[in-house]
């Protein structure tokens, strides 16, 4: 035991410095008007995969960082899992963000690779390499002994454990306290994505001069639907937060909202392309953008439940029945016993 804990938790430390180069760059790439007027993907679909990791993977890093500090707390085999697992979907996020780097230096040009774009490209190159040792640790160490179902100990219980030994915070760190988050996850997870999304877009307001209300509320609603997504499917693979039994109707509504927020990213990303399909003309209104990309959104949840609700009919036990599923959004078919 005590060795796995050592071999996970060097995984973790590579994740982490992979993360961390990543980030420099990113930050690089993105804040300084001069390097991002290089940038060879300055633009969508590219960028909307940049800023989406430029925020989610250094918060992943910091909750995985603080976890490190109750590591040899009680209940050490299933942190060592949830932490490799909150740190494969951090090494996704920045192989994904590579990835969609590489198609668009590929689909430029290479005489405009020159001054800032080939510093990018560069540190591209350097942060691929680095990705790869780090993939291939996770890989190796993606089996859990044991049943998956057996979780005893989440982050939430972590955050409690540290919090119980420092003075100021004991008091917060009640039963009580936990057990309303728990209860309560999905309306934290959604103002934890609001407050975000606020700071994100104020900023981004500020920055670029914006002064259309409709312009900053559709970014504001874009950015908290993309972090809302981010923040129920990470804790359905990390097991953040370990939820209570759910009802079948509550479950299936929760993955049509998932479903309906990534969609909307996606609208977002490839705005343009949907928009010669549906529309007319060059895509410049600020309504048509809202109508294209949040019109998608609500057509995927609409579309997503539909399926849902068809493919796992109300059971026997009626509708009252719940669910326990630590995990998340998962659904199983009926009959089946996996």
């Amino acid at each position: 035991m005590e060795k796995n804990g050592r071999v996970s938790s060097a995984v973790v430390w590579v994740s982490l410095a992979t993360a961390t180069a990543f980030e420099a760059l990113t930050v690089l790439e993105t804040q300084d008007k001069t390097v991002r007027a290089a940038s060879p993907w300055q633009d969508d679909p590219y960028d909307v995969m940049v800023s989406l990791a430029q925020f989610t993977v250094p918060m992943l890093a910091l909750v995985i960082a603080l976890r490190l500090l109750a590591w040899r707390a009680p209940g050490g085999a299933d942190r060592a899992w949830q932490t490799m697992r909150a740190a494969g979907v951090m090494t996704t996020l920045v192989g994904l963000t590579l990835a969609f780097e590489w198609v668009a230096v590929i689909a430029r040009t290479p005489s405009s690779f020159s001054g800032w774009a080939s510093v990018l490209i560069s540190g591209l190159v350097v942060n691929s390499v680095l990705t790869v040792p780090a993939v291939l640790l996770l890989v190796r160490c993606r089996r859990r002994p044991g049943s998956s179902r057996s979780r005893r100990q989440d982050w939430l219980g972590d955050v409690v454990f540290v919090c119980r030994r420092i003075p100021v915070l004991r008091a917060w760190a009640d039963a009580d306290a936990v057990d309303w988050v728990r209860r309560r996850a999905m309306t934290v997870f959604v103002v934890v994505s609001t407050l975000a999304a606020a700071a994100i877009t104020g900023a981004q307001a500020i920055g670029e001069h914006w002064t259309d209300p409709l312009l900053i509320t559709w970014m504001l609603i874009v950015v908290a639907t993309s972090d809302l997504a981010f923040c129920v499917i990470s804790n359905a693979i990390a097991g953040f937060i370990t939820r209570p039994p759910r009802t079948r109707t509550r479950r299936i509504a929760e993955a049509a909202m998932v479903a309906g927020c990534v969609a909307i990213s996606v609208a977002t990303a490839f705005r343009d392309a949907l928009w010669s399909v549906l529309g007319t003309g060059t895509l410049t209104s600020v309504p048509a953008l809202a109508a294209l990309t949040l019109g998608a959104g609500a057509a995927t949840s609409v579309i997503a439940a539909a399926l849902l609700l068809a493919r796992f009919p109300q059971g026997p036990s009626g509708p009252g029945r719940h669910h326990s599923d630590a995990a998340g959004v998962h659904l199983r078919r009926p009959g089946t016993n996996r």
